[in-house]
């Protein structure tokens, strides 16, 4: 079933200030440009590459707030169908 999900603007400004940040490592980039990708695009959705670096992003305890945000976001919109 596909996702109906969007980023919104708190989600998708914490992914603006992750993706200009040069604190900010790759894993946390991947899953912010994926969260700001899918502003105003419900039928889009978070690839498995882009959700697999969000939730090392989450699970990072460096990991600042708004990369978190923009990680929670890209992570809540990944499909829940599993191919087989």
């Amino acid at each position: 079933m596909a996702n109906k999900k969007v980023t919104g603007p708190k989600a998708a400004s914490s992914a603006a200030k992750t993706l200009t940040s040069k604190a900010t490592g790759s894993k946390s980039k991947t899953a912010a440009a994926s969260a700001l990708s899918q502003t105003n695009a419900p039928k889009k959705q978070t690839s498995a590459k882009a959700a697999t670096a969000a939730s090392k992003t989450l699970s990072d305890g460096r990991t600042s707030k708004a990369s978190k945000s923009a990680a929670g976001s890209a992570l809540a919109q990944k499909s829940g169908a599993k191919k087989k």
